[in-house]
């Protein structure tokens, strides 16, 4: 009888006993898609580009996701965060897509203010997952700007992309994040070479 009742006492402790937490899983996005190469240099000062910036949950680490369809409200997952904040994650993408077009002799992420180059900097706006009818999308929309050295403008303009997701799972949305982001630098720097093959970017 009292090992009746010790075995019920056990499971009684092992039922009110608290569910364990998930482990937390990091996310990178997949290998960039190349840029068009460049046959020669299309500018000969250095380009420098700046971590990318965001607003309120932006600048955060998590996924965020949308609770409706129209993406009028968004939330922050847990469990599910990726491996660098996506400022820091684009700005890498961008550095590494753009010295390998060989758009400029030198591509970098830091410069001093006082060297004469051309300055990237972009701003998230949106870089968020769907639940839509037909499955999950990934939206990304990011405002790039290119001054010159002199510190004027020479080009602004967001650029958007969306992708759908393979399916319901997060590596899924994972992977259309890296679509739609190469699109959207795909889009940046087609009007970037256009800008400098005209001689407006020294």
């Amino acid at each position: 009888m009292r090992l009746i009742v010790l075995a019920l006492a056990a499971t009684l402790l092992g039922a009110c006993s608290s569910p364990s937490v998930p482990d937390v899983t990091y996310f990178r996005l997949p290998s960039p898609k190349a840029l068009p190469h460049a046959d020669k240099p299309l500018t000969l000062l250095p380009i420098e580009v700046e971590a990318f910036t965001g607003e309120g949950i932006y600048a955060e680490q998590a996924l965020l996701y949308a609770t409706t369809p129209d993406a009028s409200s968004l939330r922050s997952y847990h469990y599910q965060v990726w491996s660098e904040a996506p400022s820091q994650g684009l700005q890498a993408r961008l550095v590494e897509l753009l010295r390998q077009s060989g758009i400029s002799p030198l591509v970098t992420d830091r410069l001093p203010a006082s060297t004469p180059a051309l300055r990237i900097h972009g701003q998230i706006v949106r870089y968020e997952r769907i639940k839509r009818d037909a499955g999950f999308v990934v939206v990304v929309s990011l405002q790039l700007r290119v001054d010159q050295d002199q510190g004027e403008p020479i080009l602004e303009k967001t650029y958007s992309a969306e992708k759908a997701a393979g399916d319901i799972n997060i590596e899924a949305s994972v992977s259309a994040f890296g679509a739609a982001v190469d699109q959207v630098f795909a889009a940046f720097y087609a009007d970037l070479a256009a800008l400098e093959s005209g001689g407006h970017a020294g």
